[in-house]
């Protein structure tokens, strides 16, 4: 009988803009085995020091559109008047291979998978005061203050929605922001392996269980 587990498991990460969800995945990338990271595509214009196919993949509204009527995305959403998606043939390509993958996407998408992929476990990185957002997104120096205002706007929405996720990380201080995020994923795993267990239990003395 074949397992309905996939292999992998699916950490959806979400946040306010300039919250600090980068940095953080980029450290849990760099200390956790078999872990990978999603890369989304995006139609907003390339900040510096970002690196195309790295960070996102940077492609054209036209090319965005075409995915969309190929259903190539997992999910997508119009954000700050660009779009993002994530691409579904990684992200199921490599659960197959037993990694586990993370996204870090707005909150509008993660809803979209939870609806879609109930079975991904979903992490709301929120600021410790709304100052200190709004300080971080002016010290990336991309932004007028207009788009801050807007940001921070955004940020209201999405914070109502903290409920929804699983855990709440408040990003007051990197390293345990960090750490944080790192037991989350281990717990999950500990969890998913004993679940296969008992699965595998199930099917081989099912009968006897059920008495």
């Amino acid at each position: 009988m074949g397992s309905p587990w996939p292999k992998g498991i699916l950490f959806v990460i979400s946040g306010p803009s300039g919250v600090g969800k980068t940095s953080i995945i980029r450290a849990v990338l760099e200390r956790v085995e078999r872990v990978v990271f999603s890369v989304s595509c995006t139609t907003r214009p390339q900040r510096p020091g970002e690196v195309d196919g790295i960070d996102y993949f940077f492609i054209s509204v036209e090319k965005f559109q075409q995915m969309i009527s190929e259903n190539a995305f997992l999910e997508w959403a119009i954000v700050h008047d660009n779009y993002y998606g994530t691409p579904a043939k990684f992200v199921f390509e490599n659960l197959e291979k037993g990694f586990d993958v993370i996204l870090d996407i707005d909150v509008q998408g993660a809803l979209k998978v939870k609806s879609t992929y109930p079975a991904a476990k979903f992490v709301f990185i929120a600021p410790p005061s709304f100052e200190t957002l709004r300080e971080r997104l002016r010290r990336r120096g991309t932004e007028s203050e207009e788009r801050i205002a807007r940001r921070l706007e955004n940020a209201k929405r999405e914070l109502r929605h903290i409920p929804e996720f699983e855990y709440l990380l408040i990003n007051e201080d990197l390293e345990t922001s960090i750490s944080s995020l790192i037991s989350i994923i281990q717990a999950e795993r500990l969890k998913f392996e004993r679940l296969k267990e008992l699965e595998l239990v199930r099917n081989l003395y099912g009968g006897v269980m059920d008495g």
